[in-house]
């Protein structure tokens, strides 16, 4: 039995089936990436089917794109189970951060002056600067939608269509680890140093500088993500999960 109402953005009734699928991976995907539907958690098709209104079939269908991202298992007769994040798995995955944010600033740092490139820089700029004000005023999830944008631009507005797609897919586990270890991690203090370092490094046109700014940026947080995934894995998904709530209670 599913833990959450799941929303359908069409009514089954109205909307065609290419639609139907779309609504069940944006539900599912949702409730993964905000750990309403947290590591080792299982769910039947049937029963989230029933809460989106629709039938089994398109859940299904969104469930094995999502298994295809890494979000879940689809087992047979038991339903969907959302994958546990493995240690080897984030490290893998930061590897793979590493190299495209750093590339991504390169690309942007070689991107001659233009009023679009001058946009790009301020957004990242205000972004950082919301980190800022959200860690004087000791509020971690204002920092962390901050931070999540300012990745998000990074990779978004290189102008490298391929690079954005491929650090969008690998960003949603860096997301749910990011949920699980928020409050147990340090005081993110120097995150938005860093990220001032490559900001000017960008708008100078210093692309060695940018990239190993945006990969030692990574590195670093991978440094600290890491073990802390690794003692959390050591209790289990659903200590992990009562630890997460207990967080955000």
């Amino acid at each position: 039995m599913t833990a959450v109402i799941l929303k359908s953005r069409s009514p089954a009734s109205v909307a065609p089936k290419a639609s139907l699928v779309e609504s069940a991976y944006v539900a599912l995907k949702t409730a993964i990436l905000s750990n309403t539907f947290p590591p080792g958690y299982q769910a039947a098709e049937n029963d989230v089917a029933s809460q989106l209104g629709m039938s089994r079939t398109p859940v299904h269908e969104a469930a094995i794109r999502l298994q295809a991202e890494g979000l879940v298992e689809v087992q047979p007769r038991k339903g969907i189970l959302v994958c546990a994040i493995s240690a080897r798995d984030i490290r893998e995955i930061y590897e793979l951060t590493m190299a495209l944010e750093g590339m991504a600033a390169e690309v942007l740092a070689l991107q001659p002056g233009s009023a679009a490139k001058d946009q790009v820089l301020n957004q990242l700029e205000t972004e950082t600067l919301s980190m800022e004000v959200a860690i004087r005023e000791d509020d971690l999830d204002r920092w962390a939608a901050a931070d999540d944008h300012f990745h998000r631009l990074l990779t978004g507005e290189c102008g490298n269509s391929r690079l954005a797609r491929m650090a969008g897919t690998i960003r949603d586990q860096t997301h749910r680890t990011r949920l699980l270890t928020l409050r147990l991690r340090p005081k993110p203090l120097n995150s938005a140093i860093e990220h001032r370092a490559i900001i000017e490094a960008i708008r100078t046109g210093d692309a060695r500088a940018a990239a190993d700014s945006a990969a030692r940026h990574r590195r670093r947080a991978s440094q600290i993500m890491i073990p802390l995934l690794e003692k959390l894995n050591s209790f289990g998904p659903l200590a992990a999960n009562r630890n997460l709530q207990e967080s955000q209670g």
